[in-house]
């Protein structure tokens, strides 16, 4: 049996009308986008993108290629982006009518970055299908950094729920994407017998579960006398953890956790609260962080709290000692634009566009990073050095890649009330995920409405307190694994073999245009 029906996908799109040529990308995009949390369909992503790569030749222009690439970047992330809109429903009545536009502008936008990978290939490489798959990926890596970056809903995340997650600790999240446009390509290439193809597709995922089932075992094998780590999840909704009649009861919810005791009666060696969990400002606190203090007995805890230094504000972790004392303090670095600021507000300030301008004390103020950009360090006393993260921060891996000295662990703090509770939760979960694999790390995951959880250097997720649940539960902080070749050379490997990939496709092209000439 040959799997030929590839080839003719070209000819039947060059044959339809232009309106369905676009639903058709359209909707390819969204089946693309079930690969992503929480649904981790990743067959049907490949072959999805598959069928879409083999029917771009059938472009005739550049602008063509362009506009099909918009229809599917736009169905891609209409589905994997849908979490966008739950901001705009802690208010309804306000800014609920704003949500669709929201979804629609973000999916548009997002979806610009695979038009100009289709149509720039389509110009300078040509009409075939490696070209194409080439174009995607240096265009994800480029909304990954661009404008201050955004990459959440990879290609490469399709692999996080799987043993390839593996893969991230030597080639990174942008392997990762790497790896799927290279599988959706073989796909949309295959002229080869359907059983060749399934023995091909059985050692290849067997290869895959051989290794997961090893770093797995290696990480069952993992000490069982760590520090223990106390997550507390109070379960605010969104709608009402600033409500002054509610957010005492959150408070108090949090600090009868703090003191509650263990059934083992080991106290723990640190307790985490989520972000933005004290519900005052650092310096009107009143007697709070005493509070705190007196549940802990002693325990050194981690809070989230916004703080004020006349005129800015700042997304802050904050490590309290005995008493409630203040003993170290983290800003959050990478703010959410137009969440938590506006781009060149001092700018636009200046012409009355005033907004969420942090000068102004609208929006939050980016906390100091290291001389090279790096990322803070935070040394919590009988645990061992922490990589802080908030929120936001956790979905940049060449940011959390940046240290001077290796953390012991990584610790997030989050308010996923924000993201609903369907696809946003799940996908920041997965990326958290994804961090420790990368950097061979635990990570410490607290979010205020869940997934709270402790997440082991390869990946897995040893012990964690559901979605919409308020608790609290004691880990074993795992030791690292050793350091990763990711951790070392970060997305180096990965751009290398985006670059090599182009040489590659470009000495092609030259040859197929001109056969005498040398490859070289």
């Amino acid at each position: 049996m040959r799997a030929d029906l590839m080839s003719g996908l070209g000819p039947w799109l060059a044959a339809r009308s232009g309106w369905l040529r676009i639903t058709v990308f359209a909707v390819l995009g969204a089946l693309a986008a079930l690969g992503q949390a929480p649904f981790d369909l990743w067959p049907i992503t490949l072959v999805a993108l598959a069928v879409a790569l083999a029917m771009v030749p059938a472009a005739k222009t550049a602008w063509q290629a362009a506009l099909w690439g918009w229809a599917l970047g736009g169905g891609y992330f209409a589905l994997a982006l849908n979490w966008i809109i739950e901001p705009f429903f802690v208010q309804p009545e306000i800014y609920g009518w704003m949500a669709p536009f929201a979804l629609f502008f973000m999916a548009l936008g997002a979806g610009l970055f695979w038009a100009i990978a289709f149509g720039i290939t389509r110009r300078f490489i040509g009409p075939g299908i490696l070209g194409a798959a080439l174009g995607l990926a240096i265009l994800e890596y480029t909304r990954s950094v661009i404008f201050t970056g955004f990459p959440w809903a990879l290609l490469g995340h399709i692999w996080i729920d799987t043993p390839l997650l593996q893969l991230a600790s030597v080639i990174g999240p942008h392997g990762l994407t790497i790896v799927t446009l290279a599988g959706a390509v073989l796909l949309a290439q295959v002229r080869f017998s359907l059983g060749w193809v399934v023995q091909t597709g059985a050692v290849v995922i067997g290869v895959g579960l051989a290794w997961g089932v090893t770093t797995t075992t290696t990480a069952h094998t993992a000490r069982l006398d760590g520090p223990v780590i106390r997550l507390i999840q109070p379960n605010a909704p969104q709608d009402q953890k600033w409500d002054p009649e509610l957010a005492p009861m959150f408070f108090e919810r949090q600090l009868s956790f703090t003191n509650a005791q263990s059934e083992t009666g080991i106290a723990p060696d640190l307790i985490v609260w989520p972000e933005t969990s004290v519900p005052y400002f650092l310096e009107y606190s009143g007697t709070a962080l005493e509070e705190i203090g007196e549940a802990a007995q002693g325990v050194p805890v981690i809070v989230g709290i916004q703080r004020l230094e006349e005129p800015r504000y700042y997304n802050s972790l904050v490590m309290l000692g005995r008493g409630g004392q203040v003993q170290n303090i983290y800003d959050k670095t990478h703010l959410v634009p137009f969440g938590e600021y506006v781009p060149f507000a001092d700018l636009l300030g200046q012409f009355g566009i005033h907004g969420l301008a942090a000068n102004e004390g609208g929006g939050f103020s980016a906390g100091a990073k290291g001389p090279r950009g790096q990322m803070a360090v935070l040394s919590v006393p009988n645990v061992g050095n922490a990589l802080p993260m908030i929120c936001y921060e956790g979905i940049f891996a060449q940011e959390v890649n940046n240290w001077d000295t290796r953390p012991d662990f990584l610790l997030m703090i989050t308010n996923d009330a924000w993201f609903g509770e369907f696809v946003g939760p799940f996908q920041h979960l997965a990326q958290a995920r994804l961090r420790a694999v990368e950097q061979g790390l635990p990570m410490i995951r607290v979010a205020n409405t869940g997934v709270s959880a402790l997440i082991d250097p390869y990946g897995v997720i040893r012990d964690h307190i559901p979605l919409g649940q308020a608790g609290w539960i004691d880990v074993v902080l795992p030791a690292p694994a050793p350091l990763t070749i990711y951790a070392r050379f970060g997305d180096k490997p990965a751009l290398l073999l985006i670059g090599l990939l182009c040489c590659a496709v470009l000495v092609r092209r030259r040859m197929i245009i001109d056969p005498r000439a040398p490859a070289a």
